[in-house]
């Protein structure tokens, strides 16, 4: 009998581990570049207080730049598929040109934003870098730890 009770109670946990494992990215919805970009906009005019003039001037540019992040993702993912690491070059070359938007990004939204809204634009745009500074710092605590214990098997 205690035997059988010891052999549920290690499914049970073993069945609940394996869907604590299952990835968040699988029930996340994948949105469209439009509709990525609409929620965006809208997202935006609720924090800065938008007129209709900027959110018209505002919508080509989160177009841009949603088009570019999904054409990275999807060259990301066809390198992990093929198991290659880009060199040295294509990472400063990809490192570059998002840095190039990014300042290209900073610059438009400073002409098209009055000096109060740019700076709120800016402060939200700290925090966020903030934040995923700080989940990325915890993915390689937890890559190192998951490293450190095949090791030791």
């Amino acid at each position: 009998m205690k035997k059988i009770a010891s052999i549920l109670v290690f499914v049970f946990a073993f069945t609940l581990t394996t869907q604590a494992q299952k990835k968040r990215k699988d029930n996340r919805p994948q949105l469209s570049v439009e509709q990525h970009t609409e929620l965006a906009v809208k997202k935006m005019t609720l924090a800065l207080d938008l007129s209709k003039k900027q959110q018209d001037q505002i919508m080509p540019l989160i177009k841009a730049q949603a088009t570019a992040k999904k054409e990275i993702m999807v060259k990301r993912k066809a390198m992990k598929e093929s198991n290659s690491k880009p060199s040295t070059d294509e990472i400063f070359a990809m490192k570059s040109k998002i840095l190039d938007g990014q300042i290209a990004m900073k610059t438009k939204m400073k002409e098209i934003l009055k000096k109060e809204q740019f700076e709120k634009f800016e402060k939200i745009a700290k925090t966020r870098r903030m934040r995923g500074e700080k989940m990325m710092n915890k993915k390689e605590i937890m890559k190192r730890r998951k490293m450190g214990k095949e090791k030791k098997a």
